[in-house]
């Protein structure tokens, strides 16, 4: 979940001004759907799941869901699937991965309305999640969900209540916008799923997993500020081969950075950075999201 908290004010002084200029009854408008969107049932079946014990398919769960569809980290669910920290981003909300072990809600998920909830972004309700980017790595196979999750249902029980997940009004209006997926299901298109091809170590394959990357660098990946941020927020670098991004850079260069946190000038990244799911990339991984990094239109630093 940590890439989406890092766009979290993406465009806030676009949208404040937007606020000024249209008024309450903009805001209005786009709190009403809002909670109309959250209301917003939809029709979709639970699969069928059968659960694998298989040790070769738990290894690759664990591997998906602490790095592919990262859950299990402290970025996210916790590493003990217990519930995140709480990140208070003021008029926002107060934002925080629930307990979805057998302890909290994984207990009142059948497997097959938790392989929905994953790959649909909708609740056992049939309403949408909140602020769980599901549209960010659903493109993987249904079979590596059902690895997940058999691994999932291995982890012992954590007794710990739910922090806050409280959406503001901010928070709702920059969710109107685009500009911060809260309401995730309704940017799916449930009928049509997009998958990737088979695992290997190219382009082709590593442009979906460069799509955990774009919510902070942007859509061309360019970096740069993000609009509307505070100053005291990091500012995300340029990842196309560009002068000011990864021109000159080797794939022993980029695997060195995610796997300990500090680029190849020597600067730590910022803790903004999810080190902690990217960094347990697999070889193949890591040679794809290069090869797709350096296949990019070299942008200068900033061209968002």
């Amino acid at each position: 979940m940590k890439p989406i908290v890092k766009k979290v004010l993406l465009g806030f002084g676009g949208v404040v001004g937007a606020m000024v200029v249209g008024g309450a009854a903009f805001v209005g408008y786009a709190v009403h759907a809002f909670n109309a969107s959250l209301e917003k049932v939809y029709d979709l079946p639970v699969p069928i799941m059968v659960r694998s014990t298989d040790p070769v398919v738990l290894a690759r769960g664990q591997h998906v869901a602490e790095a592919l569809a990262p859950c299990a980290n402290s970025d996210c669910h916790g590493t003990d699937l217990g519930g995140g920290k709480t990140m208070d981003v003021g008029p926002v909300g107060k934002l925080t991965a629930p307990n979805i072990s057998q302890g909290g809600l994984g207990a009142t998920y059948s497997d097959g309305e938790l392989l929905r909830a994953i790959r649909h972004g909708v609740k056992k309700d049939g309403t949408s999640v909140r602020f769980m980017p599901s549209h960010e790595f659903n493109w993987l196979p249904e079979a590596d969900f059902v690895a997940a999750i058999s691994w999932m249902r291995t982890l012992p029980a954590v007794q710990k209540p739910n922090g806050p997940l409280e959406i503001g009004l901010i928070g709702k209006v920059l969710d109107r916008f685009d500009l911060l997926p809260l309401v995730t299901a309704r940017r799916i298109d449930h009928a049509h799923i997009e998958t990737a091809p088979p695992p290997s170590p190219t382009a082709a394959y590593g442009a979906f997993l460069s799509r955990a990357c774009s919510g902070c660098h942007g859509e061309t990946l360019a970096g740069g500020p993000i609009p509307g941020a505070p100053p005291e927020m990091a500012v995300p670098l340029n990842l196309t081969p560009h002068a000011t991004g990864l021109q000159g850079w080797t794939l022993e260069d980029f695997k060195k950075t995610l796997q300990t946190g500090i680029n190849k000038r020597g600067k730590k990244l910022d803790a903004m950075m999810p080190i902690s799911a990217f960094g347990k990339l697999d070889e193949l991984e890591m040679q794809a999201l290069f090869a797709y990094l350096a296949s990019l239109p070299p942008r200068p630093f900033g061209a968002r």
